[in-house]
């Protein structure tokens, strides 16, 4: 009784720490913060370092601070890379959605990548605690893609789930409310994004940034050629002549340079398809292969995947939001998902 009491009055919350973006539910109010995973650090000359702002006020300076100040992404392929700089973003975040309407510290579901190791699994904990939680439970991102998908995770049913994300790219085989099989691969979003800095750097000499990449993702990346004209006008500085110039980049050169990780991806998924029980796999020709995660935007990549595995595949509602919407989910049952945390 003095739980449930204590859980009414304090404003639990569940946090999807991805390395792109960063998003806080609330319980009972859903969805409250939903920025980039960023940290703009200015460093003194005495070494000192002050946070100036965290999010999307921090993104906006990416590429563009002067010398003292640096834009810090602190989660690198799923993981924590700069433990300071994470936990000062996670009681940022905290503090901007508990704020002072609760005596009680939060308790809070963290959404991880699967395969954690022991000791990130601990980082992260850590992250949380200090940030000001009162309990820290963390669910790894597979099982939360596939519930904010709308999966019936809890059935006796092979439910396979594709979770792209900016760090990592989660494939989950979900049954009985557990995950069957399942692997994590650091190629994703980001990935993609220095695959065509590359390209773009190789074929036209040409020298763009992170912001300019993850743009032509967006508006000109595809998987198969859907006969849209997705041309665009890029701009940059020429590695010849080191002027700034413009480029026209063709949506087929956005679809070869991003060629190779979206091959990665769909070789994990056909080695999660060799390894899942044969019953299960019964199952997923039956459902299918859903995409979460803004990966799952890419034009496309249902039909790419599919192709390959020769199973249909689905694009889920709302990709992006479906891992933030399952782990918001799972905090409305944590009882039943408290047994995810294999602490």
């Amino acid at each position: 009784m003095l739980t449930s009491l204590i859980g009414a009055i304090s404003n639990d919350m569940t946090i999807d720490l991805g390395t792109a973006n960063v998003v806080v539910s609330v319980k009972n109010r859903g969805i409250i913060i939903n920025e980039p995973s960023v940290v703009a650090v200015q460093t003194s000359r005495n070494g000192r370092s002050k946070i100036l702002a965290v999010g999307q006020e921090a993104k906006n300076m990416i590429g563009k601070t002067p010398g003292d100040i640096q834009a810090v992404r602190p989660m690198k392929d799923g993981v924590i890379a700069d433990f300071d700089i994470t936990e000062k973003m996670i009681r940022h975040f905290i503090q901007k959605a508990h704020g002072r309407k609760s005596l009680l510290r939060p308790r809070i579901i963290i959404c991880v990548p699967y395969g954690l190791t022991q000791v990130e699994r601990k980082a992260v904990r850590e992250s949380a605690l200090s940030a000001g939680a009162r309990e820290v439970y963390l669910i790894e991102e597979p099982m939360a893609a596939g519930i904010g998908a709308g999966l019936p995770v809890q059935e006796p049913h092979g439910n396979l789930v594709v979770d792209i994300g900016g760090g990592t790219t989660e494939i989950g085989v979900i049954s009985l409310g557990g995950l069957v099989v399942s692997k994590s691969i650091r190629v994703a979003g980001d990935k993609l994004d220095t695959a065509i800095i590359d390209y773009v750097k190789k074929k036209y000499n040409l020298l763009i940034g992170e912001r300019t990449a993850e743009d032509i993702k967006i508006k000109a990346g595809s998987a198969v050629d859907t006969g849209e004209d997705l041309n665009m006008v890029i701009k940059g500085r020429d590695q010849i002549s080191q002027l700034l110039v413009r480029v026209e980049l063709a949506g087929d050169d956005v679809r070869e340079a991003m060629k190779d990780p979206l091959k990665e991806m769909a070789n994990a998924l056909r080695s999660i398809l060799e390894k899942t029980p044969p019953d299960l796999a019964g199952d997923i020709v039956e459902n299918g292969v859903v995409l979460t995660g803004g990966g799952a935007l890419i034009r496309g990549l249902d039909k790419y995947f599919s192709d390959i595995i020769k199973l249909p595949v689905y694009v889920s509602d709302e990709p992006l939001l479906a891992v933030a919407k399952g782990t918001a989910m799972a905090l409305e049952n944590i009882e039943i998902f408290k047994h995810l945390d294999n602490e």
